[in-house]
């Protein structure tokens, strides 16, 4: 059996962090795994901007509340899912991603956790693993399942890289330029294409 693993932001729907930097003015928000590989060293430096700021999971929730699908997303994946079990991996959180898995038709995300005090703050995060996306490649294909997957970060690199087939869709030239290895597309049309042609 195929199992599809796809990452969410930035393939799916626009990064969450970037719209709550915009919404907010906070420049230093707009960094996401394009920009730095280190995961941990990522979400400290946002925790405590969102500290220096006074900033909650709330203020976040309201932001991500008004971002929609990229356009075509839903689509792909009603076309898709006939076709293969699919997943998305993603370094998102469970707070963050519900109202974004409500607008895709409900599709199966692994995760990670935040934690939140009563106060609403953010207090740190928990993941599910370590590695979490190529961690979950690797116990699929344990399961005696086979992937296929498509990301645009650092962070996907080792689940493509894993998976039987894999793309990097809408990355950053860097990214690319880094990677030649790994085929890239811009088009859904084009991502579905080549899942179609793995399976």
């Amino acid at each position: 059996m195929n199992v599809v693993c796809l990452d969410l932001e930035g393939v799916l729907v626009p990064e969450i962090w970037i719209a709550f930097s915009e919404a907010t003015g906070i420049p230093e928000l707009k960094r996401t795994t394009r920009d730095e590989p280190d995961y941990d060293k990522l979400m400290e430096f946002r925790l405590g901007v969102l500290e220096e700021h006074g900033l909650g999971l709330r203020e976040i929730q309201e932001v991500i509340a008004g971002i929609d699908p990229m356009p075509g997303a839903r689509e792909f994946l009603d076309e898709l899912r006939p076709l293969a079990q699919v997943i998305i991996v993603s370094d998102t959180f469970s707070q963050f991603a519900k109202p974004l898995m409500e607008k895709l038709g409900w599709p199966t995300i692994f995760c990670n956790e935040l934690l939140v005090g009563e106060d609403g703050r953010i207090t740190g995060y928990k993941m599910r693993c370590p590695q979490t996306k190529l961690t979950t490649v690797n116990a699929l294909h344990d399961a005696g399942l086979t992937t296929i997957a498509a990301g645009d970060s650092h962070n996907d690199l080792g689940m493509i890289r894993a998976s039987k087939a894999g793309w990097l869709f809408k990355s950053t030239e860097a990214i690319r330029a880094e990677n030649p290895d790994i085929p890239s597309c811009e088009e859904y049309a084009e991502l579905l294409a080549g899942i179609k042609a793995a399976l």
